[in-house]
C-alpha cells in the first residue's frame, strides 16, 4: 500500500505554471529520486509536498489521510497545515541553521516547540526536554557527531552543517523524509560524506524523497525515478527502466548528457 498518494497536483506562480498536473505514489520504505534540469518543477514540487508553498488543484494523501485538496477549505488552513507538515522532514540545500543556537540545540528546537502545544507540558516539562535532549544527543552520534554537539554552525564544516539539518529533520520523526539538493552547497571533497549518511539511512521503513542532481547517487539509492520537465512528469519508472531505457526523448537526451559527466 503506498505511504504517499500525489493526484494531479499544480502549481503557478503568476501567468507561470511550475507545476502541471503532477501524479505519482510512493510505497512505504522506498527511495523516490526526482531529477531534471534546473527550472523543470522539483524543488516546487517538494514545497509543495512539505506545505511550504500552497498549490493551486490537485491532492495530498499521506497513509491513505486526505492532507490537502485545493478543493476543500478545510485542507488549507493553516493551523491544519502545521500538524500535517509533521508528516515530512525537509533537508534544505542550504543547511538552514539557526546561527544562535548549537547543533543539539538546532536538532532540539522544532520538538520544543511541538512540545510547548501538548495540553500536559507544563507538568511534564522537565521530563519532556530530557528526553528531546537525549532522542537528539543520539541523533548527533548516529551522524558522526557526537564530539560537535556543542559547537555554533560558524564552527562547522558545510558537511557537517548539513548532517546536522539531518538529525533535525529526523528528530521530528517522519513518514517521508525530503531532501532538496542535499549537495549542491557543499564542496566536492564534502559531497561524499553527506551522500553516505543518505545511502546509510535506506532501508526498514525509512522512505525518502530525494531532488538532486547526483546522477551515480540517485541510480544507486533509488527504488523508483521521476524525470521532470517543464512541469510535467516527463517519465517514471525504476531506475534501470529510466536511466537505461528512457522513452522519451527529452528524457534520452537529459540522461546522456548526464552520463557522459559522471
Amino acid at each position: 500500500m503506498a505511504i504517499l498518494e500525489v493526484n494531479n497536483l499544480a502549481k503557478s506562480f503568476g501567468n507561470t505554471k511550475v507545476l502541471k498536473d503532477i501524479s505519482f505514489s510512493l510505497e512505504k520504505g522506498n527511495v523516490l529520486s526526482v531529477l531534471g534540469s534546473s527550472g523543470s518543477g522539483k524543488t516546487t514540487l517538494l514545497r509543495c509536498l512539505n506545505f511550504l508553498e500552497t498549490a493551486d488543484h490537485g491532492t495530498i494523501r499521506v497513509r491513505d489521510e486526505l492532507l490537502f485538496d485545493a478543493d476543500d477549505a478545510r485542507t488549507t488552513r493553516e493551523r491544519e497545515i502545521r500538524r500535517k507538515r509533521l508528516h515530512f522532514g525537509l533537508v534544505f540545500q542550504s543547511f538552514n541553521l539557526f546561527p544562535q543556537y548549537t547543533a543539539l540545540q538546532n536538532v532540539m528546537l522544532p520538538c520544543q516547540l511541538l512540545a510547548k502545544e501538548e495540553e500536559n507540558y507544563k507538568v511534564r516539562k522537565k521530563q519532556m526536554f530530557a528526553e528531546i535532549a537525549a532522542n537528539a544527543h543520539d541523533l548527533l552520534k548516529t551522524m558522526g557527531l557526537a564530539e560537535r554537539e556543542g559547537y555554533y554552525p560558524h564552527q562547522l564544516s558545510g558537511g557537517q552543517q548539513q548532517r546536522v539539518a539531518i538529525a533535525r529533520a529526523l528528530a521530528m520523526k517522519p513518514d517521508i523524509l525530503c531532501f532538496d539538493e542535499p549537495t549542491s552547497a557543499l564542496d566536492p571533497e564534502l559531497t561524499g560524506e553527506v551522500l553516505r549518511v543518505i545511502r546509510d539511512l535506506k532501508g526498514g521503513d525509512r522512505t525518502m524523497i530525494i531532488v538532486t542532481h547526483e546522477m551515480a547517487f540517485a541510480r544507486n539509492i533509488s527504488d523508483r525515478i521521476i524525470f521532470m520537465h517543464d512541469g510535467y512528469i516527463e517519465e517514471t519508472g525504476t531506475p534501470e527502466q529510466v536511466f537505461d531505457h528512457p522513452r522519451s526523448e527529452r528524457a534520452k537526451a537529459f540522461f546522456s548528457k548526464s552520463l557522459e559527466e559522471i
